[in-house]
């Protein structure tokens, strides 16, 4: 019997081409928690954007939403390619997958103001410290002494784009591993039905340029140093809470602006994601003992998006007509007069 999901669609409606990459390639893992994600939330595929830009991770959109909108953009120029696209559809939903030297290099100031107008997507980072597609240089976000399997180890500091985007004001900001599915998904979920910037920094290793033990984002170096806040478990609206299991212990749930609830099951010592000193000063601590620090950093709901701030109307701006478009012949007299000098 085929499982069809809330709008009686099943999983392979939500598949793309065959990969690509490096067989063990953790982006692989990332592009199977999406296509998962988006089937269980119901999204239909029509109404997917996926967007890009260059690096190994930016061909991962062609594995998956097979039939979805989509748009691979000039290196590091992503954002400002949806930035357009959500002012004239702003229906659609922006699933943006872009890489660490696509973010964090060439396209860090296009990620900076994303965040700062608040675009309406999500925004997933596969993060493995290394350019894969130019022979594995190190990227912006590697520790200081990580090794590759081949070279000095890295002396520059890293840039740490989830304390960036905190610091930028954004309000969904979150950190993953590849290796680690039922998190990962649960955090996808949480971020497609976020209202607003959702940014997802997913440490996803290189199996051909780091993935050996000296490299801080190795399969084996992050499986031993993974600090996890917190278990996650994703409720979608059209799900009765009564149906989903309690977890053991301290939990807490955050509703989602559709409706649903992030439930967040506490482990080891207390974080509360609604505070963005408690979020920095555990990505700082982690990164000081050579650590990373995943689940849900921080939070805010309630923050109006780059259309609503726009006061952009209800109907997407693709779909009015151009009588609808054209201002008329007084409104123009009326913006003509007000620049007049008395």
């Amino acid at each position: 019997m085929i499982k069809l999901n809330v709008i009686d669609l099943e999983k392979s409606e939500y598949t793309g081409g065959k990969s690509t990459l490096c067989p063990g390639c953790g982006h692989d893992q990332v592009s199977n928690v999406i296509i998962q994600a988006a089937w269980e939330n119901g999204i239909p595929p029509e109404g997917i954007a996926k967007m890009s830009g260059i690096g190994c991770s930016s061909k991962t959109p062609a594995y998956f939403f097979g039939k979805s909108h989509g748009f691979n953009t000039v290196h590091g120029r992503m954002p400002s390619v949806t930035t357009g696209a959500n002012m004239v559809n702003k229906t659609l939903s922006f699933i943006a997958v872009t890489g660490d030297g696509d973010t964090a290099s060439i396209g860090i100031g296009q990620f900076v103001h994303a965040i700062r107008r608040n675009l309406d997507m999500v925004y997933i980072i596969e993060n493995n410290g290394v350019y894969g597609l130019t022979k594995g240089q190190y990227s912006a976000t590697v520790e200081k002494g990580s090794r590759k399997k081949k070279g000095e180890a890295n002396a520059q500091p890293p840039i740490d784009l989830c304390a960036m985007a905190i610091n930028l004001g954004c309000s969904f900001v979150a950190r993953s591993f590849s290796g680690s599915k039922k998190q990962l998904t649960a955090l996808v979920r949480a971020a497609m039905g976020h209202h607003g910037m959702a940014v997802i920094d997913v440490i996803s290793p290189c199996v051909t340029f780091s993935n050996n033990d000296e490299s801080y984002k190795s399969y084996n170096y992050v499986k031993a140093n993974d600090e996890v806040l917190h278990l996650l478990d994703y409720i979608p609206h059209f799900t009765p809470m009564e149906e989903v299991d309690i977890p053991e212990g301290e939990y807490e749930d955050i509703q989602m602006f559709d409706g649903s609830t992030l439930r967040l099951e506490t482990i080891g010592s207390d974080h509360d994601p609604s505070d963005a000193m408690s979020a920095l000063m555990a990505i700082h601590q982690a990164e000081r003992e050579n650590r990373h620090v995943t689940g849900l950093l921080y939070y805010e709901a309630g923050l109006q998006t780059a259309d609503e701030v726009l006061g952009l109307t209800e109907a997407p701006l693709s779909g009015l007509s151009e009588a609808e478009m054209r201002p008329s012949r007084q409104s123009l007299d009326d913006v003509n007069a007000a620049f007049r000098v008395a």
